[in-house]
């Protein structure tokens, strides 16, 4: 079985020669190994980078909702317009 960076085990490539499969619990062994090692790598940003991102997102929503609110009224603006006001 290989290994990767890690230390954790890499499951084979499916196709490949060489082995026998590993059982259904030994799989999810490596699976959950895998997980663990995955987040280990994980960076959290510092409270400058998190409130930058947040503002980026903010931004964003507030520009796709007035992108959307402006769609919204020129739509029904055009269809008032091409089949009247209701009476």
């Amino acid at each position: 079985m290989a290994h990767d960076a890690s230390g954790g085990e890499i499951v084979a490539a499916a196709g490949t020669t060489g082995g026998k499969k590993a059982g259904f619990f030994a799989r999810i062994v490596i699976f959950i190994r895998q997980v663990i090692a995955e987040l280990r790598k994980v960076v959290t940003p510092t409270r400058k980078e998190l409130l930058k991102f947040t503002a980026v997102v903010l931004g964003f929503v507030v520009i796709m909702m007035a992108l959307v609110y402006g769609l919204d009224y020129l739509f029904s603006w055009v269809t008032t317009v091409v089949f009247g006001v209701p009476s």
